[in-house]
């Protein structure tokens, strides 16, 4: 009989050692996990309490010293209670320097707009030009200041602001109620601008605003105010306006006398074109319309009157005022550093050289600077008649400097060590495709420096800028006032560059000055009618940019050029005097500037449409004109 089938004995064991599943004891590992999840979450809970307890905290904090610092920055606000009163006519009474009257300009105020009265092409114009969202801002365009934020990013340098019409109204109200100057640029001034800009949007509508903005901004030539320009530039009302004139005046406001239609016709009309653009892509014109508007030849300016003693002058120290004090809100009194006596001299003398001696030679205009080494300028006179042209080419003019820039080239030469004495070959020199020459001689072998500058010496100048570095000689450039951009080749040794006669009249009083900064300026002091003042022009800087030594070197050799050199013929008898002459290629610009103890002096001489001269080179002409001034 087969034996009985047997359980094996493991399992058995195995049945033995197992448990029902509800009974199943846990392993130490889940226990762990357990207790973790278990702590977890009676952690979280108490995580989120103390984030939002410290948050409440911090947004309490946050509030109470945003509410202290809006109170510290907005203490003394000027009140806006008058900002909207534009039926003021302020007079600007400008005084030579003996307190002379030079000019009063009066009735600068035109007649107050109303923005909801004015043809729509007119606020639309100025809107597309300065704030494309003004109507839908609250007084700060977060979108404008991040994309001109982009564009100066790519651009590499600042090309476009951010600012709101109403931000450039709460800066220009802040400078008119004094409570900082032009040069005033901190933060607080900054903040105190955002928080007016911000109250101005609460207190007024946009209509309000604008209204404000239109009757307040600068358009040049004095006029204050969208209604003064109007009459001035076309003797017309501000409803008037047609679209072309409305885009005018709204370029202006970029650089008023740059673009002014009385200064050159070519730079309004460039600009008003980039205006009807903005308006093209802000929807606010069609096609059909910017193409009835894109020539000029209907533009009808109105005839101006008044003394013209002065008027380039004049021109020049009414743009800077709103710099230094905002917009003109009361009658003003400006002393200024002209001598009225040199400015009358200087005006007759230039006139008639030109007439005289400049027509049958090509050459149909001129300019003149003359200031004391200081920078105080005592004569400027930017054409032969104000009448006739209002652009200042004393001041706004960018023309190629020729060898008077050989200044720098031979001060960043004595700053690397050269000495005057050392002896420099005077032979042709070729850089590539290109072969300096010399003017009205052959080659003179081995000459000194001093020489070379007294001379004019072309291929000593390229020998002495290939040593020192065309950079080094642009640095010295800029360091002196020029702040016209120069070429980077070779060719910045012999003046190819460009610069206004105002600019290379300071640099070289800086020389004047025992190398201290020289720079120009018209105004000494801005005060109301009762005597308050709100300006004065601040103390001179005493920090050197040129060593005593340097100096003293470079004034022997331009002291070299009068007694010997190109300057020679125009030398002032029994007086020291020092200076330079430049001509550009193809004679079309010549210079000549220098100096004595009491006054620098510049003059240039060329033509409008940059046409050569006959042969007019910078001590012929300009040096005889500068003679008979100086003498």
């Amino acid at each position: 009989m087969p034996d009985k089938k047997k359980t094996s004995p493991l399992k058995k064991k195995k049945g033995a050692l197992q448990k029902p599943a509800s009974r199943r004891v846990s392993s130490p590992k889940t226990s762990v996990r357990k207790k973790r999840a278990s702590s977890k979450k009676a952690v979280l809970p108490t995580f989120r309490k103390k984030i939002f307890k410290w948050s409440l905290m911090l947004l309490i904090w946050g509030v109470f010293l945003g509410g202290i610092s809006i109170l510290w920055f907005s203490y003394d606000l000027p009140s806006v209670s008058h900002l909207a009163d534009t039926s003021r006519r302020p007079s600007v009474t400008l005084l030579a320097r003996d307190g002379s009257r030079i000019a009063t300009v009066g009735d600068y105020y035109g007649k107050p707009v109303e923005s909801k009265t004015l043809p729509k092409s007119v606020v639309q114009a100025f809107t597309a030009t300065e704030d494309r969202r003004f109507f839908d801002h609250f007084g700060m365009d977060v979108f404008g200041i991040l994309r001109a934020f982009v564009r100066n990013i790519m651009a590499g340098r600042v090309v476009q602001g951010g600012s709101t019409i109403t931000q450039q109204l709460a800066k220009n109200f802040l400078l008119t109620e004094g409570l900082y100057t032009y040069q005033d640029r901190s933060l607080r001034r900054k903040i105190q601008e955002v928080l007016l800009a911000l109250w101005l949007e609460h207190k007024f509508t946009k209509h309000q605003i604008m209204t404000i903005y239109l009757n307040r901004v600068y358009f040049g030539s004095g006029a204050f105010g969208l209604g003064a320009a109007a009459k001035h530039y076309f003797d017309k009302e501000a409803s008037q306006l047609n679209l072309y004139e409305a885009a005018l005046l709204a370029g202006l406001l970029k650089a008023p006398s740059k673009y002014s239609p009385l200064n050159s016709q070519a730079n309004s009309a460039k600009r008003t074109q980039q205006v009807l653009t903005s308006m093209l892509e802000a929807g606010y014109i069609s096609d059909k319309e910017r193409a009835k508007w894109r020539s000029p030849s209907h533009l009808k300016l109105a005839q101006q009157h008044g003394s013209l003693f002065g008027r380039y002058f004049v021109d020049w120290v009414l743009e800077t005022v709103p710099e230094m004090i905002g917009s003109i809100m009361q009658d003003l009194v400006i002393t200024t550093t002209l001598d009225a006596g040199l400015q009358k001299k200087a005006e007759i003398l230039l006139h008639d050289t030109i007439k005289k001696e400049g027509h049958p030679l090509k050459a149909t205009q001129g300019a003149l600077v003359s200031m004391t080494p200081s920078g105080s300028v005592r004569a400027m006179v930017g054409g032969c008649c104000y009448g006739q042209s209002q652009f200042n080419r004393a001041v706004q003019a960018q023309r190629q400097t020729g060898s008077a820039f050989k200044l720098f080239v031979y001060l960043a030469a004595l700053e690397a060590g050269i000495a005057p004495e050392r002896r420099i070959v005077d032979e042709p020199v070729t850089i590539g495709k290109w072969k300096p020459k010399n003017y009205g001689w052959k080659s003179r072998g081995s000459v000194t420096m001093s020489d070379g500058l007294a001379y004019s010496i072309n291929t000593v100048s390229v020998r002495l800028a290939r040593y020192v570095g065309t950079g080094n000689i642009a640095e010295m450039a800029s360091r002196l006032g020029i702040v016209s951009r120069q070429p980077t080749d070779l060719t910045i040794a012999l003046g190819s560059g460009d610069a206004s006669l105002l600019e290379m009249t300071g640099a070289y009083a800086a020389i004047a000055r025992d190398g201290y900064p020289a720079e120009p300026f018209g105004i000494i002091e801005i005060r109301t009618k009762r005597g308050k003042s709100l300006y004065r022009h601040p103390p001179q800087s005493f920090n050197r940019l040129l060593s005593s030594k340097i100096v003293s070197q470079m004034d022997q050799m331009l002291q070299g050029v009068m007694n010997y050199g190109t300057g020679r013929k125009v030398k002032l008898d029994g007086i020291k005097c020092a200076g330079k002459s430049g001509t550009s290629q193809n004679y079309k610009d010549a210079w000549f500037i220098g100096y004595t103890d009491r006054l620098v002096t510049g003059v240039w001489v060329g033509n409008d449409d940059n046409q050569p001269m006959e042969k007019v080179t910078g001590g012929k002409l300009p040096g005889r004109i500068w003679h008979d001034f100086m003498k």
